[in-house]
């Protein structure tokens, strides 16, 4: 008897006479697994074919290939898969890696060939998706699944790596150029933003003044205006009680008279009646 150990990573395909009889899982197996010796003293053959079902790289290197508008390129693609299918992978095709290889490269050609140069240089991630959904259909019929499948290098002819260089560095520079003038634009906004708010609160500041000087004056006008009323009124009252008492009026000149007394450099005229009626009599003699 035979030992057969199968790992977690691998799957076994059993065969007895050519025919599959079952599909191994890890463990481990003593040959032959089933039928005794027939009638006429013969065992069946059997035989045990490993798959890989473990996730793995397949990789296509400088792929030239032209796009729609006719500019040659090389693309290297990245390809992650696994067997899901071990029955599959073995009895639908020759070679399962061999017709992944081919499937991936017939995919990223049409891919490429529905695609300009300018649009697989801004949307490479369109590519890869584009390949990927392409070959994903065709390898489940063989067993196996694609987890992704990446672009990962493109090469341009050399006078053209030179334009493009050209052009993205013309393309980085007008970014600038316009992240340059917006930033500008904005600034002179904030600017003119700022100046704008500047004039509204002084003309507000003057305004709010200007009505707190027309109130002050207007009240400086009332007390004036009312200072003058008390005044009169005054006036009103203290000659309505000198007319009624006389002899205020003549309290008030007294008292006027012993004020201006206390200044020397004052001079008081008295008027007396008499001396008047004298000189009038007098003035024609000295004539």
């Amino acid at each position: 008897m035979n030992e057969l150990i199968i790992k977690d990573t691998h799957r076994g395909l059993y065969y007895e006479d050519g025919v599959l009889a079952r599909v191994l899982t890890a463990g481990r197996y003593e040959l032959p697994l089933t039928k005794p010796k027939t009638l006429f003293g013969r065992r069946p053959k059997t035989e045990v074919v490993l798959v890989d079902v473990r996730r793995r790289d397949l990789t296509l290197k400088n792929q030239e290939i032209l796009t729609s508008d006719k500019v040659a390129i090389r693309v290297s693609i990245l390809v992650q898969f696994a067997v899901t299918d071990p029955t599959a992978a073995i009895h639908t095709v020759a070679n399962y890696e061999d017709r992944l290889y081919s499937d991936v490269q017939l995919a990223a050609r049409r891919a490429l060939a529905a695609m300009t140069l300018e649009e697989i240089l801004t949307n490479r991630t369109r590519l890869s998706e584009e390949i990927l959904r392409d070959v994903q259909g065709a390898a489940r019929g063989y067993g196996v699944a694609i987890d992704r499948a990446d672009v990962k290098d493109l090469v341009f002819p050399g006078n053209l790596q030179e334009i493009m260089n050209r052009v993205l560095a013309a393309e980085r520079m007008s970014q600038a150029q316009l992240v340059e003038a917006r930033t500008k634009a904005e600034v002179q906004r904030i600017e003119a933003q700022t100046r704008a708010d500047a004039q509204r609160v002084q003309a507000q500041a003057d305004a709010e003044a200007a009505r707190c000087r027309a109130e002050a004056e207007a009240e400086a006008t009332r007390l004036a205006v009312q200072a003058e009323v008390q005044a009169l009124e005054e006036r009103r009252r203290l000659a309505a009680a000198y007319q009624e008492h006389p002899a205020l009026l003549r309290l008030e000149e007294l008292a006027a008279l012993k004020e201006l007394g206390r200044n020397g450099n004052a001079r008081l005229y008295v008027d007396f009646p008499g001396a008047a009626a004298a000189e009038e009599s007098e003035e024609p003699r000295g004539s």
